[in-house]
């Protein structure tokens, strides 16, 4: 007789649904951020995931951001300029 064992050990902390989200279905006046880290080519796939989104939903606006460096935060003003702009945010961090 073969006997399968699972190796998945038991599941001590209970899974929590990530729930934050946006309605991007017909709104014409969302912005979306575009939040680059600085390494090579994590600007250029942001540019592709705006487009695809923009051709899915083409009322979206797409504002970019590029932290410049990956090793630093975001500068309380790139902060600022987000928070006022946008209404969701997508980051990137490409090598």
């Amino acid at each position: 007789m073969i006997e399968y064992l699972d190796p998945r050990a038991a599941v001590s902390t209970p899974t929590t649904p990530y729930t934050l989200g946006i309605e991007l279905a017909g709104s014409n006046q969302l912005t979306v951020g575009m939040l680059a880290n600085g390494f090579p080519d994590s600007e250029n796939f942001l540019y592709l995931i705006a487009e695809a989104l923009q051709a899915d939903e083409p009322g979206i606006n797409v504002a970019h951001y590029n932290k410049g460096n990956a090793s630093i935060s975001a500068s309380d003003e790139m902060l600022n300029s987000i928070k006022t702009e946008c209404q969701a945010l997508i980051t990137a961090y490409g090598h």
